[in-house]
């Protein structure tokens, strides 16, 4: 591999402004990343003999500009060390081997940033993966992004959400993968010869999700002439302090996998269930971050009213029209919020106009995280099927299935002679079609939503570089 190696030579001063992202040797490792992108298949193999694919000799060249760039990043980051050193190896094995299907285990192994989560600390994160709503294939990718850990967060998990693998972060720069709708940063995404026994560490982008957030929420507004308290207006206006109420609703919601009345895999990876318990799963721990943020604001945290407000605004203006309908179980969440709190009188569509009842809205919303703390409760005594079928009539008690739903004629409609993964084919994409109300509102969304793709800072002086 010596064609390869690059003499590493003195670290260059940090940037005055302290972002790593300005260092020259920044760009070089961006582009470097970026061409070798094209070459991939979606496995993250290069195949020499493909359409467009370059000599192996330009590849290994290519990699080259990439350790070298990582070499001399690598001084800014002490705290990095171990994991660039078994980067480096990573990429020469790989480069070394002729490209096959890359194998960063060692180096994903040494990466460790939940280990030290000190407020602005910077990584540099260069991997093979796929990113979660934005690429599939197994990419290269590289990652400057910062840690959000401030005081105040500490204290709250370190007293009383203790959360040791997670990561709130923002990004400072980013190759393509990242240009997408992508908010997390999960080790589980890269490209590794067998899955770790455990994983130490998960990072979710606050930046990106508070400016998208804020795009969409001041155009849901907008549209729906909604009238908002001066501090819920502030707060759409501000995004130091969307980033701080998505951080700690991240951090609750995370935990909450693993945490309650669970008859299931918390992350329900090794099972194939209907989508709508899906969303039950994510809409609980969004509702449960929104509960904890209801006794945190009694108890004068400042960030808890936020978080409030960040979740039923996501909910209900961002996730029912974002993406497509083929088993959206995110946007089926956001919809059995809205016409929960729509039947409680909570919300309300009049005279093409929507106003919220401040007042009862905490009240309200918790009764639904009950009733589905209720359903997972009495879930654990129930076979499976029963439960889905317990989680199905909870749904749709509030949402209209599809008419042509099989399910939603009960058990004598399925065979039941199969096995419960095999009813989920009987499943529709869209058994929970959009309201009346949510089809005019993903028209009129529909280019704000799209605009957020890549969205880092939104309008507040600067975007990823």
């Amino acid at each position: 591999m010596t064609e390869i190696l690059v003499q590493q030579g003195a670290a260059k001063e940090v940037p005055s402004s302290g972002r790593l992202v300005e260092h020259p040797a920044w760009p070089v490792l961006k582009d470097a990343v970026e061409r070798i992108r094209p070459w991939q298949s979606g496995d993250g193999s290069i195949d020499f003999e493909a359409e467009g694919a370059p000599e192996p000799a330009e590849a290994r060249a290519v990699v080259g500009r990439v350790v070298a760039a990582v070499r001399e990043l690598s001084p800014l980051l002490p705290h990095d060390l171990a994991y660039h050193e078994a980067l480096v190896a990573d990429l020469e094995r790989w480069a070394g081997e002729g490209f096959p299907v890359p194998d960063f285990l060692d180096s994903l192994l040494a990466f460790q940033p939940a280990a030290d989560r000190r407020d602005g600390l910077q990584h540099l994160v260069v991997f093979p993966m796929y990113t979660q709503n934005g690429n599939p294939d197994r990419n290269l990718e590289a990652v400057a992004l910062r840690m959000v850990w401030p005081d105040w967060l500490a204290e709250l998990e370190r007293t009383r959400y203790d959360n040791p693998l997670f990561c709130g972060i923002t990004f400072e720069g980013f190759t393509s993968g990242y240009d997408t709708n992508s908010a997390v940063l999960f080790p589980e995404t890269i490209a590794v010869r067998e899955a770790p026994e455990r994983f130490s560490w998960g990072g979710i982008f606050c930046d990106r999700e508070a400016a998208r957030f804020r795009r969409v929420t001041a155009a849901a507004v907008d549209i729906l002439g909604l009238e908002l308290p001066e501090d819920v207006a502030a707060l759409v206006h501000d995004q130091k302090r969307c980033e701080e109420a998505f951080v700690l609703w991240d951090m609750i919601h995370d935990r909450t996998h693993s945490h309650g009345d669970l008859p299931f895999d918390p992350f329900m990876i090794k099972q194939r269930q209907p989508f709508w318990m899906y969303g039950l799963e994510e809409l609980r721990c969004d509702l449960t971050a929104f509960k904890e943020a209801v006794k945190l604001a009694s108890e004068g945290v400042p960030q808890a009213r936020d978080v409030q407000i960040a979740v039923l605004f996501d909910r209900m203006f961002r996730f029912p029209v974002t993406g497509e309908r083929v088993r959206n179980y995110d946007g089926l969440g956001g919809q059995l919020l809205f016409a929960y709190l729509h039947k409680h009188d909570v919300v309300r569509w009049v005279d093409n106009k929507l106003s919220i009842d401040w007042e009862n809205a905490p009240r309200v919303t918790n009764r639904l995280c009950g009733e589905i703390e209720r359903l997972y409760r009495e879930g654990i005594d129930r076979p499976k099927l029963v439960h889905w079928f317990a989680g199905y009539e909870l749904v749709s008690t509030y949402l209209a299935p599809h008419p042509g739903s099989t399910w939603a004629k009960g058990p004598e409609a399925l065979d039941l002679a199969l096995p419960p993964r095999k009813l989920v084919d009987d499943v529709l994409p869209d058994e929970f079609p959009l309201s009346m109300f949510y089809e005019a509102l993903s028209k009129k969304l529909k280019k704000v939503i799209a605009a957020t793709r890549g969205i880092a800072r939104d309008d507040i002086g600067r975007t990823a570089a």
